[in-house]
């Protein structure tokens, strides 16, 4: 069985909190992670799914309902089905904390980031901590180097990445991506056509890694670019699209400021185009695109709660994939990536690092051997880099 990283950031958050929202694309684990908390807490505990009918009306008096289990932890998936009880989670909570029953009292599960599930209720503003759980990660699912590539052709959602074969895998993110078009994406935002969806979903895929350009897509899809700036806006509400935006440091240079974007998953990259097995990757000109988004989500997937990720470009040409401002005495890394077995960063990488001086700067290859490049530079792997990182949320 898969330890997930994220179970100890839920427990540690319920120890400190009334309520705890897990949050997290469909399909990624979270029921499987609250039901076995559930288990572990050691005292009775009730589950609710508010995408059943039945369900919902076991809640048709709320508030009545959540008094009675008091004394058990209750969890509630997709919440946002039922964003009213927000509101009642709060005067319970608050109720709670003057009878002496402050933490661990509601484990929340939604689909969606945490400013829309915001937007869906009464704010929880200091009465909840929220835990982003992604799909499986390096860290958690893959250490010798044909997991890493299993990992990176098939994506991190579990049902994918442990299919029997390559085509079940595909088979199982196709479908995966239908059901969100057809079914998911109406519950969050205006009824958009799932055949213009997927076909944004799909350029975005082609252009993996690549600056927002609407006007472009929206040509593409003959629509409107504020319309095409709401969709991507929504996909990345639905943690499925990253948008990463520009450093703009002080530096006194030119520098862009259009975010780039990922599609989060390398599996439904590779879903969306069509990619089945290895060779195809290998053969594809999204491989470096793909390997450069995956390697983006591994680190940031380990890297401690609240480091702020963002890329360094100037009109010039210097250039750093990823920029993680970490706080504190760990201050600024700089990671670029290559696809290559071994690590030969461009001019534009040393130009940029001039620049930005961070405190450490690592070119991620896909290779195993770690070795200086410069003093405070590294080559290093994505396993070596992702497990020193995951440390330090460990301390």
């Amino acid at each position: 069985m898969i330890e997930r990283d994220t179970t100890n950031l839920v427990i540690g958050a319920l120890a400190r909190q009334a309520a705890v929202g897990l949050i997290g694309p469909r399909q990624v684990g979270k029921t499987t992670l609250a039901l076995a908390l559930a288990v572990a807490a050691g005292r009775p505990s009730v589950y609710l799914d508010l995408e059943s009918p039945a369900d919902r009306d076991r809640l048709s008096a709320p508030e009545l309902y959540l008094k009675a289990q008091a004394e058990k932890l209750v969890v509630l998936d997709e919440i946002h089905h039922a964003p009213e009880i927000f509101g009642v989670l709060r005067g319970l909570i608050d109720e709670g904390r003057r009878s002496g029953r402050g933490t661990g009292r509601f484990l929340v599960l939604g689909s969606a980031s945490i400013d829309l599930l915001r937007q869906s209720g009464e704010s929880l503003a200091g009465r909840i901590e929220y835990v982003e759980m992604g799909p499986l990660s390096v860290h958690e699912a893959a250490h010798t180097g044909a997991e890493i590539e299993r990992l990176w052709l098939r994506g991190g959602f579990p049902e994918s990445f442990l299919a029997g074969t390559d085509a079940d895998s595909l088979r199982w993110r196709r479908n995966f991506v239908r059901t969100y078009l057809e079914r998911d994406v109406p519950q969050f935002g205006p009824r958009i056509p799932a055949v213009t969806l997927e076909r944004l979903w799909t350029m975005l895929a082609h252009q993996q890694g690549a600056m927002l350009n609407a006007a472009q897509l929206a040509a593409g899809l003959s629509v409107s670019s504020p319309t095409v700036s709401a969709y991507v806006d929504l996909l990345a509400d639905l943690l499925l699209v990253r948008r990463l935006p520009p450093c703009l440091a002080n530096v006194g240079k030119r520098l862009v400021k259009s975010p780039k974007v990922y599609v989060r998953d390398s599996g439904l990259v590779h879903a969306l185009l069509r990619i089945e097995t290895w060779d195809d990757l290998m053969g594809h000109p999204v491989a470096g695109p793909s390997w450069e988004g995956f390697v983006i989500e591994n680190i940031l997937a380990a890297a401690p709660e609240g480091a702020q990720a963002s890329f360094y470009r100037t009109s010039a040409g210097a250039e750093i994939d990823l920029v993680l401002d970490l706080g504190g005495r760990r201050g600024r890394w700089a990671v670029e990536i290559k696809k290559s077995l071994t690590a030969k960063p461009t001019r534009g990488f040393w130009n940029a690092v001039e620049d930005l001086r961070p405190e450490r700067a690592f070119v991620v290859h896909s290779g195993s051997e770690r070795y200086p490049l410069a003093p405070k530079v590294e080559a290093i792997s994505l396993a070596e880099l992702a497990h020193e990182l995951a440390a330090m949320v460990a301390k």
